[in-house]
């Protein structure tokens, strides 16, 4: 694999529309309207990150620092392909956006995953990355 991970421009919305779609993370006709604010706000702090394999993305990261926070970021998507999950780019993606927290002067990175057994991977994928629970809010999706 030929990979490199880097912020989104706006040629890579139909490649990344793909992603979406392979790994469910949402459903990717909302990506446009997610992602409006990266591309036409030059004050926006979103930062919206990909893996490229040959060019072609793989993976999407999406993280925003909270509101009336001192550096606090939240990662509110992170979604890897079908068919590159498993290799670790969600591993790698993660290392990134950490890195580039740390060089805005993050203290803290909140990583919120549902408690329905379709997230016991990726729950279990954040605590072997190294972060540590720190509550659990019923039914918060419902």
């Amino acid at each position: 694999m030929n990979e490199k991970i880097r912020a989104v421009t706006q040629a890579d919305i139909d490649g990344l529309k793909k992603v979406v779609d392979s790994s469910g993370l949402f459903p990717s006709e909302y990506l446009d309207e997610m992602i409006s604010d990266y591309f036409h706000n030059p004050d926006t702090q979103d930062i919206w990150f990909a893996c490229f394999d040959d060019n072609k993305p793989v993976s999407i990261g999406y993280c925003v620092p909270e509101k009336l926070t001192d550096g606090t970021y939240n990662l509110l998507a992170i979604g890897v392909s079908k068919d590159a999950q498993r290799k670790g780019i969600a591993s790698k993606m993660m290392k990134y956006i950490e890195q580039l927290l740390k060089h805005k002067e993050g203290r803290i990175l909140i990583v919120e995953t549902s408690s329905d057994d379709a997230q016991m991977g990726a729950r279990k994928f954040y605590q072997q990355t190294g972060y540590t629970q720190e509550a659990i809010i019923r039914d918060f999706w419902k």
